[in-house]
């Protein structure tokens, strides 16, 4: 089983067509508080979140554990689409990884994450990504 990464557009659809998807949002608190989040709120569901690593970088060793748990109260079979996004890409492939590992065999990465690569200015938001695409998004 591989994870295999899905532009932010071809997501939103793949959410929009499938109730049982799931959107795993790994960065941090003071990510989504300060910077947003996707918003589901049009097709009546919540982004899940659950963070990969702290801010001052440790992986949580515990990530795998805790999302099967909120998965399984969720009623996620092990087969569900699931959506990782990160700012960029990077660490939302490794959580899709880790839960490859332990047997969720529909893991995507979101291609560009939710702020995508900087621009010129090296501000993110711009290039690529949920926000540059214009997906729904709400300030945290």
């Amino acid at each position: 089983m591989s994870v295999d990464d899905v532009p932010v557009q071809e997501t939103w659809a793949r959410l929009q067509s499938s109730k049982a998807a799931v959107l795993i949002d790994v960065r941090t608190k003071a990510e989504w508080t300060f910077v947003g989040l996707p918003d589901l709120s049009g097709l009546d569901r919540q982004v899940l979140t659950l963070e990969w690593q702290s801010l001052d970088g440790r992986v949580d060793p515990e990530f795998a554990v805790r999302l099967s748990r909120i998965l399984e109260q969720a009623g996620k079979a092990k087969d569900t689409d699931l959506f990782f996004i990160c700012r960029s890409g990077a660490r939302s492939r490794s959580a899709a990884e880790v839960m490859t590992s332990v047997g969720y065999s529909r893991c995507h990465n979101v291609a560009d994450g939710f702020e995508g690569p900087p621009d010129a200015r090296r501000h993110r938001g711009t290039v690529a990504g949920w926000k540059a695409a214009g997906l729904p998004w709400a300030q945290g």
